[in-house]
């Protein structure tokens, strides 16, 4: 009885790990040079603290990383951009990944989806998509998380020095 039990635990562990994530999705294309990929700290944003509010600086601390990941298409990997998409669609429609946002129509235009509840949200992904350009998805992770704390961190983006070197490899993908 006990070897049943214990199979159908580790059955059930696989079976979910089979599941498609955008955290598996950026592993499997981060080697692919069809893809670009960025990770990024919130050193990133050289804000010094004393420019910003007190809830700028606590969203601030909500922040631990982000991800980027970017198909920039070209002649070579024009037939690829159609299904790459896809698949990312895919994993977004997964009932984890909420909505909360979406902007523009059809297959061009960007979304906001934030993974966890209202007052812990543990990651907000942004995707974008321009049928000449390609399309990028971000992973913003951090810690108990909400939508103010998310929209308080953009306005606090306006006081940065990003660091625009780290962010070069991205440079012509969203013209």
């Amino acid at each position: 009885m006990k070897k049943l039990l214990f199979s159908l635990v580790l059955m059930s562990f696989i079976a979910c790990e089979k599941e498609p994530s955008l955290q598996k999705y950026f592993v499997e294309k981060t080697e692919s040079t069809d893809f670009i990929s960025v990770d990024m700290s919130p050193s990133i944003l050289n804000i010094k603290p004393d420019a910003l509010s007190i809830e700028q600086q606590e969203a601030l601390k909500t922040f631990k990383k982000m991800n980027v990941l970017a198909f920039k298409i070209n002649e070579e990997n024009k037939a690829k951009f159609d299904g790459e998409r896809t698949k990312v669609k895919e994993i977004l429609k997964d009932e984890k990944y909420q909505e909360l946002m979406k902007f523009g129509s059809g297959k061009e235009g960007a979304s906001i989806y934030f993974v966890g509840k209202d007052d812990a949200i543990e990651e907000f992904v942004l995707y974008g998509s321009k049928d000449e350009n390609g399309f990028a998805v971000v992973r913003i992770l951090g810690d108990k998380m909400n939508p103010e704390d998310f929209m308080t961190l953009l306005s606090a983006l306006q006081k940065s020095d990003i660091d625009m070197e780290q962010l070069k490899p991205l440079e012509g993908i969203f013209k």
